[in-house]
């Protein structure tokens, strides 16, 4: 891999009653303790929906039933990965399993917490898009 070749990140916009799942990163982690949608890196090979199953099974413990087409995707300030949010319909009931914290947050919430940056875009993006 090239060194300025994009790795792809999967976020999930998981809602429910108007309400966002958001997730604290652990604080030894880039961004940490900053407020993000959950999510992770696409290992090679895999698909954004087998991703988002990976992912969400080991951070959360729930499983994805759908993963829909993408709403926005951004570039992380600073590092190589290109951020992709897609809406993410789960079974199960969130628990951290690598963050440090979980809250359902509605929009005007969101917009009030710590998110990490491109999180935080995708929240305005939210907003002007009317949700």
């Amino acid at each position: 891999m090239s060194e300025f070749e994009k790795i792809r990140v999967v976020a999930a916009v998981v809602e429910a009653g108007g309400r966002y799942l958001v997730c604290r990163r652990p604080a030894h982690k880039r961004h940490g303790g900053l407020w993000e949608f959950p999510g992770g890196k696409l290992e090679p090979g895999e698909t954004l929906q087998a991703a988002a199953r990976r992912e969400l099974a080991e951070e959360l413990g729930v499983e994805v039933r759908s993963c829909g087409d993408r709403r926005f995707a951004i570039d992380d300030p600073g590092s190589r990965f290109v951020i992709e949010f897609h809406p993410v319909e789960i079974a199960g009931t969130p628990v951290c399993l690598e963050h440090s914290a979980l809250a359902w947050a509605t929009l005007a919430e969101l917009l009030a917490m710590d998110l990490a940056p491109a999180d935080r875009r995708f929240a305005q993006f939210l907003g002007e898009a009317g949700r």
